[in-house]
């Protein structure tokens, strides 16, 4: 019963979310059928609004199961509604063990896994740095990882939603995989959460970027500097 409430919730939530997107915001979208049709998949995401939660799942045809910080399920009214929607809360800048066993079940069940590395909205200061709870699991269980930026969210608030048009862009970029084979410890899996916020920056508006951003001018000027540009 609980299943069938889960599909029943989730599937209005997205309804809602759509049409307010489709009266008051223009979306440009890039990259979508990067997502895998099946199978596993992490989908990690800046997060600059409370709207990106809802945002996406519009956006993908996949169901996503998201792991959100525990305070979320304390909200009045609408705390509820994460557990129904299926989300799993996490209990930040610790080892929650239980969150982590039941996100690498999601994806064993060949689910999309939704994570925001960075664990909270970081809004137009631009990405912040990113927590080490996404490598850990994307290393645990191999399953690809789908990096997407969003831009343009934050601009989505009330009553600014009635009188003009946001622009929202929510680019999406190929699938990669972090090493396999390799004893997990700090130094790899920091390595690891640098790698995947440095994919999320690559997709976003340079003002977006925030402390990645140097990576991102590296990265660019080591890829010229290899074809020949410099």
């Amino acid at each position: 019963m609980r299943i069938v409430a889960t599909a029943v919730f989730y599937r209005f939530a997205r309804l809602m979310v759509g049409l307010v997107l489709l009266i008051w915001t223009r979306k440009q979208v890039v990259g979508l059928e990067n997502v895998p049709k099946q199978g596993p998949v992490i989908l990690v995401s800046n997060h600059v609004s409370m709207l990106d939660p809802g945002l996406l799942p519009v956006l993908v045809p996949r169901r996503i199961v998201y792991m959100g910080k525990a305070e979320l399920w304390k909200t009045p009214i609408i705390g509820p509604l994460y557990g129904l929607a299926g989300f799993i809360p996490v209990r930040r800048f610790e080892a929650d063990l239980a969150a982590m066993r039941k996100a690498e079940k999601a994806l064993r069940q060949n689910q999309v896994l939704g994570m925001f590395p960075e664990g909270t909205r970081s809004g137009r200061p631009g990405l912040g740095k990113g927590q080490p709870g996404t490598a850990i699991i994307a290393l645990r269980t191999g399953a690809p990882i789908v990096p997407v930026g969003v831009a343009g969210t934050e601009g989505v608030t009330l009553p600014r939603l009635f009188f003009r048009l946001t622009r929202v862009r929510v680019a999406f970029g190929k699938p990669f995989e972090l090493p396999k084979d390799r004893r997990i410890n700090a130094e790899l899996v920091e390595q690891c959460t640098e790698r995947i916020m440095t994919e999320i920056a690559v997709l976003l508006p340079e003002e977006y970027r925030g402390v990645y951003a140097g990576l991102v001018a590296s990265q660019s000027k080591e890829q010229a500097e290899g074809i020949g540009l410099n």
